[in-house]
């Protein structure tokens, strides 16, 4: 299972990145998943229904089946920390070729930064692990301030071949 992430700063288009390569990746026939850690709190369930009341009545786990759909809800308690991204990757399909992860940047696995100057945030590349290039809105002046490959934000064809590449490289390191 190869597993790729995409880091930067929040409202920087990392979602946006992903939504341009997911379809890429899976249009060469790769299997696919996405992980998306959040440090923000969430709750899939809505209060009230059968799940929500099982796992109030102390359920660890909730797997939800539906007609196209399965979802495990694993509930932590707020003293527990957020679970790991090996963790999170346990859960996914054995035939998993590829796993594309927003977050977790603090993890070291590969990973690419969008990086926009215009938002007035200093880059992460410097302590975030594992950043193994940039793209960016700003391609020639951001070049200018790192060693690391820098892509431009516009050309997903371009990020989808540079990361394709790396995964590729790395398969035969």
């Amino acid at each position: 299972m190869k597993v790729f992430g995409i880091t930067g700063s929040s409202g920087s288009g990392k979602t946006t990145l992903l939504d341009a390569l997911i379809p890429r990746f899976v249009a060469t026939g790769m299997r696919v998943n996405g992980i998306k850690h959040t440090h923000h709190g969430f709750d899939p369930d809505t209060p009230g229904k059968d799940s929500w009341r099982m796992r109030e009545g102390g359920c660890r786990n909730v797997v939800l089946v539906g007609a196209r759909h399965m979802t495990l809800m694993r509930h932590y308690p707020e003293d527990v920390p957020s679970p790991e991204l090996d963790e999170a990757l346990a859960v996914l399909p054995a035939d998993t070729d590829l796993v594309l992860v927003e977050g977790y940047k603090r993890s070291d696995f590969p990973k690419l930064e969008v990086f926009r100057p215009s938002l007035g945030r200093a880059p992460l590349w410097d302590e975030v692990p594992g950043v193994v290039a940039v793209a960016t809105d700003a391609p020639e002046a951001v070049a200018q301030l790192t060693s690391l490959p820098v892509l431009d934000l516009a050309d997903p064809d371009a990020i989808f071949a540079f990361i394709q590449a790396h995964l590729e490289a790395s398969e035969t390191a």
